[in-house]
């Protein structure tokens, strides 16, 4: 019964939609005959608003149910955005969707298959293109990619692009002359005749993100006279003095993020000095910089800003705003309700995206030193850059603080100062509102924040109170990677007692019981989690009726029987033995019916045999407690083969120096067999052959 943690291993827009003219009927929202509401008489307006909250399953379910709603799911302002991360979309689905995406703005995908069918989406006025997972998308795709699409003005790809090269960027700086935002990772080398392309046909290029990179070539940066914003960070062969030399004559230079690198004080301050239009400047995890945290006094002295681990960033981050008038912690916030300064909105907006991105992979590598970081600004800037208004932001974000509060050893768990410390903070209940969203990428991430930092038991018992019922909502999600989050918290949070019932009255163990059902033939961590979750549940005698009931017995039989993974068979087999053991405590085997769902005693038998030790012990246990039952098991269980699979358990258990647990449950199960064995036989008058038999598995030492 323990909880586990899960590691990192993975508004519509501000632009004006014309709604469709379709013809509304006067009398909008009213009663029928019957006093019932007439969903029918919805005003198309209001119809195409319900639509923008919902999935894009779930606007596909309400599309389906008349022709009336399958037009209004097809209105070009509801196909303004596409996020295609969480399907498998090949050639044939995108030529499916392309009626619809005639006027697509913002497209989102995960890996190199999607990235090649892009084209067959026929969206040439996409503006924004954003992939993750793209290790082996090459330079085919992407130069395919730019020439469909020369509206494009932001592009962003990673992480590690490791197959794509300068030829790549040369045909994205020809295909793209709008092109505005460029972000890019891990490049091996870009050249100055790629940046040099940029910098002659891209003229409105103001913000470039070369990202994780080995070599770039700092002399051709210099001549991108329209930069704005520039990163570099994570970038590992820099020449620091064609920096200093070339990147302060950047006329329109406002912000430059040289995070993770080897950048020194001497650069930093020429920068700072030299460069007249430079306002922020991020060096976050610089070692030669931090040492000793010399010199914050002194980059303060010259009226710029400088985002450190030894400054304090909400403090410098304030005075770019005029008008904070409360805490300096609430930057983020008093910045979001001011009225519009473009210039302030510009820097801010970058510095959000930076941070998320910056924390989120120093949250991945894990450095010791930084604990006290965490607790001291990097929770807090987390919990701010939740409530971003961009999405991949919010995202970075909830995966950092699912990432870092894991505390990584042979038995993975979670630091409790920062679990604590998100707490304090307002965290789960910014994570809960992002796990509502209709947006599968957030759900995803936000929950599985929730999920890991719910092993901490005060953080457990504020998602009881807070969101049990979103996270048995989630369990029903039709995108597998939320419903596995959703079923790893669930299995958390019913390790406590109290939050069992409170699962059960949120409706979790039906949502539980359905999602096997649902993923019974893929998503082995997935099932694990559910049949983890049902074992937990099941050790309440009232509530593991209501799991046989809500045809728990009949999924956990199933997976028995079916599947092929040891994880998720040792808590399936845990989940039974729970089940079962009802029998012995209140006579109840009846109702829960585990010896006699079709295969069940079948499956457990041959589970027996299997090599992992995790499933035997389980599957022991599940005979052993089948057979408290008076005799009436045991019958099925030695037609099975039980008899001889508990004797052989039992014999090889003895050779292995850690499996007495085994050897113990085995052989009491058996002798128990043995004994049922006897008494049937005496009744039949067989008690010859039966002791026989009895002394035939005695040579296991079974008294």
């Amino acid at each position: 019964m323990d909880r586990r943690v899960c590691r990192k291993v993975a508004k519509t827009g501000n632009d004006k939609v014309v709604l469709p003219s379709h013809p509304e009927r006067e009398e909008g929202l009213s009663l029928d005959h019957k006093g019932l509401v007439d969903w029918s008489r919805l005003p198309t307006d209001i119809v195409i608003k319900l639509f923008s909250t919902l999935s894009r399953c779930d606007q596909a379910n309400l599309a389906s149910t008349c022709q009336t709603r399958r037009n209004i799911g097809m209105s070009s302002c509801l196909w303004q955005s596409l996020d295609l991360r969480a399907y498998k979309c090949d050639a044939t689905t995108a030529s499916s969707l392309a009626s619809r995406c005639e006027n697509l703005q913002k497209l989102r995908f995960r890996g190199h298959e999607t990235a090649e069918a892009i084209i067959n989406l026929k969206a040439r006025g996409l503006r924004e293109i954003s992939g993750d997972l793209c290790r082996k998308i090459t330079d085919t795709t992407l130069t395919m990619i730019a020439a469909r699409h020369e509206a494009l003005e932001t592009l962003q790809l990673g992480p590690f692009c490791v197959r794509i090269s300068s030829n790549a960027i040369k045909a994205i700086a020809i295909c793209c002359p709008n092109l505005r935002k460029l972000r890019l990772s891990g490049i091996h080398d870009i050249d100055g005749d790629a940046i040099n392309a940029l910098a002659k046909h891209c003229p409105s290029l103001i913000e470039i993100g070369f990202v994780d990179c080995r070599t770039i070539d700092e002399v051709a940066v210099g001549n991108i006279v329209s930069l704005r914003f520039l990163s570099v960070a994570g970038t590992t062969r820099m020449n620091w003095g064609l920096v200093s030399q070339h990147w302060t004559k950047l006329p329109n230079l406002k912000g430059l993020d040289v995070s993770r690198t080897n950048i020194t004080r001497s650069v930093v301050l020429t920068m700072l000095s030299s460069s007249e239009g430079l306002k922020v400047l991020c060096a976050l995890d610089c070692p030669a910089l931090e040492e000793g945290d010399r010199g914050s006094t002194e980059y303060y002295a010259r009226g710029k800003l400088i985002i450190a681990f030894f400054t304090e960033i909400f403090k410098t981050l304030a005075s770019l705003i005029e008008e904070i008038r409360t805490k300096e912690s609430n930057v983020f916030a008093d910045w979001r309700n001011m009225k519009e300064d473009k210039n302030v909105d510009e820097i801010m907006t970058w510095v959000e995206w930076i941070l998320s991105y910056s924390l989120f992979c120093i949250a991945d590598a894990r450095p010791l030193s930084f604990n006290n970081f965490w607790l001291s600004q990097g929770v807090a800037l987390l919990l701010n850059l939740l409530q971003s208004s961009q999405e991949d932001v919010q995202e970075m974000a909830a995966t950092a603080l699912a990432t870092f509060v894991v505390i990584v050893n042979q038995n993975a768990r979670v630091d409790g100062r920062i679990a604590e410390a998100v707490l304090r903070g307002g965290g789960i209940r910014l994570l809960l509102n992002l796990a509502r969203s209709c947006r599968e990428g957030l759900q995803s991430e936000a929950t599985k924040a929730i999920t890991n930092l719910s092993v901490n038991a005060d953080v457990a018992k504020a998602v009881v109170e807070g969101g049990i019922g979103t996270l048995s909502n989630l369990a029903r999600s039709m995108y597998r990677s939320v419903a596995e989050e959703a079923a790893r918290g669930l299995w958390n949070l019913s390790v406590t007692e109290e939050h069992k019932h409170a699962i059960a009255a949120a409706g979790g163990v039906k949502a539980l019981v359905d999602l096997i059902f649902k993923w019974r033939t893929s998503g082995d961590r997935v099932l694990e989690c559910a049949a983890g979750a049902l074992a937990n549940i099941a050790t309440d005698d009232k509530l593991g009726m209501e799991v046989a009931e809500l045809g728990g017995v009949r999924a956990l039989a199933m997976l028995a029987q079916n599947c092929e993974s040891v994880l998720v068979l040792k808590q399936t087999a845990r989940a039974l033995a729970n089940l079962a053991s009802l029998a012995y405590d209140n006579g109840t085997q009846a109702a829960v019916g585990v010896a006699r769902e079709t295969g069940a005693v079948q499956a457990l038998v041959e589970l027996t045999y299997s090599n992992h030790e995790g499933v035997r012990t389980e599957t022991a246990g599940a005979l052993w407690n089948l057979l408290f039952d008076d005799g009436r098991n045991s019958e099925a269980i030695a037609a099975a083969g039980g008899v001889e699979a508990l004797v052989s358990l039992a014999q090889s258990s003895l050779e292995a120096s850690d499996s007495e647990d085994i050897w113990e449950i085995a052989a009491g199960a058996s002798w128990r067999l043995a004994v049922s064995e006897v008494m049937r036989d005496w009744e039949y008058g067989g008690i010859q052959r039966a002791t026989f038999r009895v002394r035939s598995y005695g040579q296991a030492d079974l008294g």
